[in-house]
């Protein structure tokens, strides 16, 4: 994937994280935003975000991160 690709999965991911911050439990969004990921996103997609996270990961919200963490 190029770099425009990796753009796309960090605004997608932030932005899933952001539809689910009405619970007010940290633990529990980042849960529900892991699994969107496992059951929407490819395996090509999950593991790009899971690398850059791992690179770097700081363009990743608090909660995206915690989700993509836990892929």
């Amino acid at each position: 994937m190029g770099n425009h690709q990796l753009t796309s999965l960090i605004k997608m991911a932030n932005q899933i994280a952001a539809n689910n911050t009405h619970i007010g439990d940290d633990a529990a969004e980042a849960k529900m935003v892991a699994d969107h990921l496992t059951k929407f996103w490819a395996r090509s997609m999950k593991a790009q975000i899971t690398d850059y996270l791992k690179e770097d990961g700081s363009e990743l919200t608090p909660i995206a991160k915690q989700a993509v963490a836990s892929l």
